[in-house]
């Protein structure tokens, strides 16, 4: 069975909204977008770029997925995704054609992704996507979270974990890069 793999660029106070662009996720009012931008360091393009490596398929929430595909599909040689199956959760996409080898799921979620889950191939990576991550969570179904954990609270957000949920994890790694954010890869379990 290949893993589930959730990657987030997360706040001390737990929030995954709208890191990488001032206009990227303003549901609820957030004023807080790109708040990653400050502390990059190759370290976590590093990170980022081993996660890759290891993985086959992407499986992304309706809004993640659109801001990805809007990003890398105007020039499909700087998509850092494009050898991937692309998967995206959505009840109200008519298409998947803005991104190159992306499906939709409407329907069965977890069920879905638990059949992704058993079949051939290398690990299934999950970016963003808080509404999804979230049901995965609450259903048992990640197996390791590769968090970059940025040295700032935001006050409010959207959040990682789901209300209510108890998730126990095991730390496998961590390191600290120059500008302050810490990578921790942490096994379910």
């Amino acid at each position: 069975m290949r893993k589930l793999i959730v990657h987030e660029f997360i706040s001390l106070d737990g929030v995954i909204q709208a890191p990488g662009g001032e206009s990227e996720d303003t549901d609820g009012g957030f004023a807080h977008g790109g708040w990653t931008r400050p502390y990059w360091h190759d370290d976590i393009g590093a990170h980022f770029g081993q996660i890759f490596q290891d993985a086959d398929t992407l499986l992304l929430g309706r809004k993640t997925w659109q801001i990805h595909g809007a990003a890398f599909s105007p020039d499909p040689s700087q998509d850092p995704f494009g050898g991937m199956r692309k998967y995206v959760v959505s009840t109200t996409l008519a298409s998947a054609d803005l991104w190159q080898g992306s499906q939709i799921i409407r329907a069965d979620v977890i069920e879905t992704v638990r059949a992704l889950k058993n079949q051939p191939g290398k690990n299934i990576l999950l970016d963003g996507s808080s509404v999804l991550v979230q049901a995965l969570l609450a259903h048992d179904l990640v197996d390791e979270l590769h968090l970059h954990v940025y040295p700032l609270a935001l006050g409010g957000g959207k959040r990682l974990f789901p209300a209510g949920k108890q998730v126990r994890l095991k730390l496998v790694e961590a390191s600290a890069s120059p500008s302050g954010v810490v990578y921790q890869r942490y096994q379910a379990g």
